[in-house]
């Protein structure tokens, strides 16, 4: 099977069983978003959805969270996965958003990246999911089903998986790709344990083929 033909079947499987797929993450605005993408690394979805109520009502703004403090903030998200760091990346985030962007979260990935706990998965998810942008964030789902699949082949980082992915996918199909590959890691084919049996794109993928 060549590279073109298991992107074209990969996508058509997603497109006729997925084709509304999208973040797990439950936010209203895009500064919401911004928050639960910082506090969503190294740490569940489920868990920042449980959070991410209180938070918001505390901090409504990006204004109200850059005037806080973060034994504050601290207390919100005690819970998730190293809530030190992230507390110090909400609060510079926020300050950011405030003092060079008025308090607006931006639409481009050079702004994006100057912001405090941005890196350029979230920038991508941001970019992706708010603006509607062709833009492709690799966490370790897409990093890992990528390549197991076949979609990439031996990539050395999350930088390498980005630009193979977006130089064969239609571009239309770009943000919707990131939650396939995403939900299909999640649920389907996961770290220690892929369910081939239940997969219904073993038929393409090269791990199946490889291991059976």
């Amino acid at each position: 099977m060549t590279v073109d033909e298991r992107y074209r079947l990969f996508v058509e499987w997603f497109d006729a069983n997925m084709p509304d797929a999208s973040t797990e993450l439950k936010f209203d605005n895009p500064y919401q978003l911004l928050v639960a993408v910082i506090l969503s690394a190294q740490c569940t979805d489920k868990r920042i959805n449980q959070v991410t109520p209180a938070l918001f009502e505390a901090f409504p703004t990006p204004e109200a969270l850059a005037a806080s403090n973060a034994e504050t903030v601290f207390e919100y998200i005690k819970s998730v996965s190293y809530p030190n760091n992230k507390t110090r990346s909400l609060l510079g985030m926020a300050r950011t958003l405030v003092e060079e962007f008025g308090g607006e979260v931006p639409s481009d990935i050079d702004s994006l990246l100057r912001i405090p706990g941005v890196g350029r998965k979230t920038a991508n998810v941001i970019l992706s999911v708010v603006f509607g942008k062709a833009a492709m964030a690799v966490d370790t789902h897409v990093f890992r089903v990528s390549e197991r699949i076949g979609l990439t082949t031996d990539s050395k980082n999350p930088l390498q998986t980005e630009r193979t992915l977006m130089k064969y996918l239609p571009e239309d199909k770009v943000a919707r790709a990131h939650h396939w590959l995403i939900l299909h890691g999640r649920y389907v084919c996961k770290a220690r344990k892929p369910d081939c049996l239940n997969c219904s794109i073993k038929g393409i993928c090269r791990y199946y083929q490889k291991n059976g």
